[in-house]
């Protein structure tokens, strides 16, 4: 698990949507040199994270529609409806989970921890979440987001990574590799940043991260590609 991720050589092209029409762009070779380095069902799960999250009607409609026929994991594509809110909106929710209840024909479940709220409970379960994924940069976060305003780091913590990421129904690696999805299709860059290293500390290895960026990089125009790449490499020291 200790493979090195985007080597200057061997680049290989990979079709974009930029500008007017698909183009290529050049990306190193090793994202595509072992798709076994993350499975075929996590990697449709990361598509499926970057679609909600900045995707149209359509693509919507056919992500879907392919975790139905595939078999996609029922569990894994509502929690990942559900964390969508926190990154895209309560819209992009809405419509995901209207379009997930008509496709699969799964109903929504009788009961769920989110309906009932223990603040102390959430809080202590968002903190150890944050703590995971920020690593040795949870406390300057912390310090961070209380000087923006205090109610956005309680709500970080209890609301984000307490109610919504804390969740045990996925896991917390699977769950930064489709955050990472959502903040490339958002080009939220800052945030990508902080979650390329929240995938690796939450377990996820370099190679599989590489493998979630090939995953969506069809989605993304040529330059966010190019900037997402020397992103991950920054964030791996190189």
């Amino acid at each position: 698990m200790a493979d090195s991720a985007l080597p200057s050589v061997d680049p290989v092209g990979v079709k974009t949507m930029g500008g007017s029409g698909p183009e290529t762009v050049i990306v190193p070779s090793s994202l595509a040199a072992h798709p076994e380095r993350l499975d075929v069902a996590t990697i449709q799960l990361v598509r499926l994270a970057a679609v909600l999250a900045g995707g149209t009607e359509a693509q919507l409609r056919a992500a879907l529609t392919d975790a139905v026929a595939s078999g996609l994991n029922a569990v894994w594509v509502e929690e990942v409806i559900l964390q969508t809110y926190l990154f895209a909106g309560f819209p992009r929710s809405l419509n995901a989970a209207r379009e997930w209840r008509r496709l699969s024909g799964r109903p929504a479940p009788e009961s769920d921890e989110g309906t009932s709220f223990n603040e102390a409970s959430l809080t202590a379960r968002g903190e150890a979440t944050c703590a995971t994924v920020y690593g040795p940069f949870y406390e300057r976060l912390r310090h961070n987001i209380q000087a923006l305003h205090p109610a956005l780091d309680a709500w970080m913590i209890v609301e984000g990574y307490g109610k919504v990421l804390g969740r045990p129904q996925l896991d917390l690696a699977r769950r930064e590799l489709c955050v990472v999805a959502a903040c490339a299709i958002a080009r939220q860059d800052r945030q990508l940043h902080s979650h390329l290293h929240g995938a690796v500390h939450a377990g996820a290895s370099p190679a599989q991260v590489d493998a979630a960026l090939l995953a969506i990089a069809d989605l993304l125009d040529v330059d966010d590609v190019k900037r997402y790449v020397g992103l991950w490499a920054r964030v791996q020291g190189k």
